[in-house]
């Protein structure tokens, strides 16, 4: 809320009481004075009668109350009363709308109303109406919410109206965050109706204003509702003494109906006998001091808030409200094995002096109460306790007429010790070697309430029965629970005691005899454990027996186990053996003993079985053998069945294929692992080997063995894989021997005839390295190659590439681009006579031998060879003998590393074995020359003899010449 509005509300609150609306007219018989309580929301009306008739006069009244204007009467009150000369008269009216929302008017008149005049029964005249206004004294300041802080009960209805200074119609005004319902009351005054309100807190609930014009943002207008809780009837309501001085009275008060800036609840109490009142400080309990000449009292418990008023009445005799004190001084007396005296004291009360007490005693795992009659000191005597016990007594009182038990007060004490009541629980193991006896002997603690006391230790006495005078004394130190013994022999009786500080327990008897053979000849029989154990039964033997003893053990060896056992009477034919040491899915090994007269036992059953049976927790490890086109065998020989964790009672194949089809000895199946497949059961546990037959051939098959007992199955995996053999697999074995034996002969006939074949299929190439031609050449990088003898090449044809001019010669070693070599223009020169020959600058020609050309990738180039500028007649010189020839191009080639001038002409022959950058060692150092077209060597092949001779012609030209063969001639 805003500053200016706080203020402007706490000055109306001061202003308000000071609004006192007064009529006195002198000619009225009634003068009316009415005041304002804002914070209450009350009118209070004085008034004064004037002119009475008589000194006291009853009188009746009628008041009413108009709210806007004085025709619009809201309320008629009747109101009778004793009235005496020049007395005020007062009442109060509380409005249900605030008062600062709408002007009020009240009048009053009334009447004469005693019995003895009943003329005088008319009603006097109005007073005049008095106008109480509590609007006149808002001002012209922001906007109000009407009551201010108002407290309120919970569940009742509250009105809240909302002033504005000027018309407004839409103001909506929020409790919680809910809108609540408008009704216009006039131009300025709007108003809510808050129906059933709820606690919420204990700091109020806030109700606020918004979408007025007149309000200011950030000072939103509103008043928190400060709701309490319906104040309930006290419950519980009680008094009692324990001393006989002062009275303790409590209750229940339930809810809380204080609230952190109101509070109101309070409780007191009123005493009709006495008439006394005394207020109490706290909310559920108050003390009353007891008078010593009273014993009855009649308290009114009055619990009171803002809003209401609650009693409750309590009546008693003081005698029968009494709780006596905790008893004290507890002590014990005489205790000894068995007996013990309880001794305690209880705090006086005066007259009353006798107390009903109840002792209560604790021990050995059970309680025991006796009732005892007792004064200030009282006692009791405890009987027939254990020896060497420890007990808890306690005791608590009651007055004789009973109230309420005191608290209970107690002590421990412990009886003495005794010896021992019982002769310990003993078994043996017997096993006899080479005339020797070996024993382990084996007993079991006593129990507390045997014992009577703490064992100390345990006794062994042998006694040999052949000489019977003969016996051996063994002390063995508590805690133990057995021993080994060394026998001489197996006729011997055993005695075995327990001592502890106050004497030796009875002796335990037992006599042993050589077992012989006896475990291997008694047949062992399976049987089943349940819920309650494992049940067994066995067959009386023909002779007297005085008991009977079963033991048992969790494996085959009795060294490596803890043996239990169980006596049994001579007339029990079968048990159910129970034990918390028993596990689930460990095998027990049982024995049925009979013990004869003499106390010696014998053999009568074995029996083996589980308390419960689990599943197997492992597959046996499986070996595939005799794998065929359509079967195989499953092996598992090596898995042990004593070892699991209940009884195999058979085996379970799975298998599965893509084929999802079943051999004829499986059925379809959903397999562990939730695919589909094929299941065979095995019912006899000592199978272990199972062929799986009618299968296809080339075909993968995925299998899985697993044990089963009364549990269930072993693990859902691994399946084994293996795939069926070929079904043509031994005709190809029978067709690849024979081919391979055959090449295998071959290889070997090939390699004997390796230089047969090789001339034959494959002859050996010449070394151009030791032909005569290369003789002159000697390559100046590479020492080793030689350049073939132009004297032994006998060319019939020449292939002439013309170039030209103006083209560097490469150098020797170099490649021919292969730009160059596309434009290179073959021409073949037949070196035969023709009718003409060609007169003047022959073009160069190079050699290129294509047989021999594995090494010399880079021969394509030729080196220069000066020829004669005029060519002799018909190039007879050179044409009709090919040694010519070849001497004129020897001296030719000696200058092939150097460069032709252009426009010379050469002949040129290269062998290709040869390298293009070496020359003969003999030869002149080249010179880098421009080359002439020239014409390359393309073929090389050998001309008879006869064939060289004719003369050309001479009109013939170089490019045209060819060498014929025998019967060719041209035209």
């Amino acid at each position: 809320m805003a500053p200016m509005a706080v203020f402007q509300t706490s000055f109306l609150l001061a202003l308000l009481p000071l609004s006192a609306h007064q009529s006195e007219v002198s000619s009225e018989p009634l003068s009316l004075n009415v005041s304002i309580s804002s914070a209450q929301q009350r009118l209070h009306l004085k008034w004064s009668v004037h002119n009475l008739t008589h000194p006291e006069l009853k009188m009746a009244f009628q008041i009413e109350i108009s709210r806007i204007n004085k025709s619009n009467v809201i309320w008629v009150e009747n109101y009778s009363t004793t009235v005496q000369q020049n007395q005020t008269l007062h009442w109060t009216w509380e409005s249900e709308l605030p008062l600062e929302c709408a002007t009020h008017f009240v009048r009053i008149w009334g009447k004469e109303d005693d019995a003895w005049a009943p003329h005088q029964r008319v009603w006097s005249s109005w007073s005049s109406w008095v106008k109480v206004d509590a609007q006149s004294l808002l001002g012209q300041g922001p906007p109000l919410v009407f009551p201010i802080d108002k407290l309120v009960e919970e569940g009742s209805n509250v009105t809240v109206c909302y002033v504005s200074r000027h018309s407004q119609s839409n103001v909506s005004c929020l409790l919680h965050g809910q809108r609540i319902p408008r009704e216009q009351l006039d131009t300025h005054v709007s108003v809510f109706t808050l129906t059933n309100v709820s606690f919420i807190s204990t700091w109020g609930s806030n109700f606020y204003c918004e979408n007025d014009p007149d309000i200011i943002a950030g000072a939103e207008p509103g008043t928190v509702l400060f709701v309490s809780k319906v104040l309930e009837e006290p419950k519980g309501f009680s008094c009692e003494t324990r001393d006989f001085r002062t009275l303790n009275c409590t209750w229940d008060p339930r809810s809380d109906t204080d609230l952190p800036k109101y509070r109101s609840q309070r409780y007191a109490l009123f005493e009709s006998f006495s008439g006394k009142t005394k207020s109490c400080e706290q909310k559920n309990w108050c003390t009353w001091q007891v008078a010593q000449d009273s014993q009855m009292y009649n308290f009114t418990l009055i619990a009171e808030n803002y809003f209401r008023k609650r009693s409750v009445n309590l009546l008693f005799n003081l005698a029968h409200r009494v709780h006596p004190m905790t008893p004290f001084n507890v002590l014990f007396e005489s205790v000894s094995t068995a007996n013990a005296t309880m001794t305690w004291k209880v705090h006086s009360l005066g007259n009353f002096s006798t107390f009903l007490c109840q002792v209560e005693l604790h021990g050995e795992g059970r309680a025991i109460q006796h009732n005892a009659s007792s004064q200030v000191d009282g006692q009791y005597f405890f009987s027939g306790l254990a020896p060497a016990t420890e007990y808890a007594a306690r005791v608590r009182c009651a007055a004789k007429h009973f109230w309420k038990w005191s608290e209970w007060a107690g002590q421990n004490f412990s009886t003495l010790q005794a010896a021992p009541s019982k002769a310990p629980d003993v078994w043996r193991s017997v096993r006899s070697t080479l005339g020797s006896c070996n024993v382990t002997l084996f007993w079991k603690p006593l129990s507390k309430s045997q014992a009577h006391g703490e064992v100390l230790f345990y006794n062994v006495a042998t006694e040999f029965l052949g000489r019977p005078s003969s016996s051996k004394l063994f002390s063995i130190p508590a805690p133990a629970t057995g021993t080994e013994l060394s026998l001489d022999g197996c006729s011997h009786k055993i005695r075995v005691t327990a001592s502890n500080s106050a004497g030796t327990s009875p002796a335990s008897v037992m006599a042993i005899r050589d077992p012989g053979n006896q475990t291997a000849e008694v047949k062992e029989e399976r049987i089943q454990g349940t819920e309650d154990g494992v049940s067994m039964s066995w067959k009386p033997p023909p002779g007297d027996v005085i008991g009977y003893v079963v033991d048992w053990c969790d494996g085959p060896q009795e060294s490596s186990c803890d043996l239990q056992w169980e006596n049994l009477g001579p007339n029990a034919t079968s048990t159910i053996i129970s034990s918390d040491a028993f596990r689930p899915g460990v095998r027990y090994n049982f024995r049925i003993y009979g013990i004869s007269p003499e106390s010696t036992a014998y053999l009568l059953e074995r029996k083996t079985g589980y308390s419960q049976e689990l599943a197997p927790a492992n597959n046996p490890r499986v070996n595939i053998s005799n794998l065929t086109q359509h079967s195989f065998t499953l092996s598992w020989e090596d898995y042990a069945t004593d070892s699991q964790p209940g009884f195999i009672q058979g085996y379970r194949i799975y298998l599965r294929s893509k084929a999802e089809q079943c051999p004829p000895e499986f059925t379809k199946a959903d397999l562990p692992d939730n695919s589909e497949g094929c299941k065979h059961d095995i019912d006899n546990p000592e199978q272990k080997t199972f062929v799986v037959e009618n299968l296809q051939p080339e075909s993968f098959y995925e299998f899985l063995v697993t044990p089963r007992t009364r549990a269930g199955e072993g693990p859902a995996h691994p399946f084994g894989k293996v795939t069926t053999r070929e079904q043509h697999a031994h005709a190809l074995i029978r067709t690849i021997l024979p081919m391979v034996f055959l090449l295998l002969l071959l290889t070997v006939l090939c390699y004997v005839k390796s230089q047969w074949m090789k001339e034959t299929c494959y002859p050996d190439i010449p070394d151009p390295y030791k032909s005569s031609v290369l003789s002159l050449l000697k390559p100046k990088e590479n020492a080793h190659l030689t350049i073939m003898s132009a004297h032994d090449c006998i060319p019939d044809k020449l292939e002439v590439v013309n170039k030209p001019e103006g083209i560097k010669a490469q150098f020797p070693g170099a490649r021919k681009s292969l730009a160059e070599t596309d434009r290179t223009k073959h021409d073949y020169i037949y070196l035969l006579p023709t009718e003409k020959s060609s007169v003047g600058p022959g073009p160069g020609i190079c050699f290129e031998n294509l047989t021999y050309n594995q090494a010399a990738p880079d021969a394509g180039f030729c080196g220069p060879v000066p020829a004669p500028h005029t060519a002799p007649p018909g190039m007879g010189g050179l044409l009709t003998a090919p040694g010519n020839l070849l001497r004129s191009l020897e001296p030719s080639y000696m200058n092939s590393s150097g460069e032709t001038p252009a426009g010379e002409t050469t002949l040129n022959y290269v062998s290709q074995v040869a390298s293009p950058t070496s020359g003969h060692k003999d030869s002149p150092p080249t010179n880098s020359l421009e080359l002439a077209p020239r014409s390359e060597y393309r073929m090389q092949m050998a001309i008879p003899p006869g064939l060289a001779s004719p003369s050309p012609n001479e009109n013939s030209s170089l490019s045209s010449m060819s060498f014929l063969g025998p019967g060719e001639h041209r035209g």
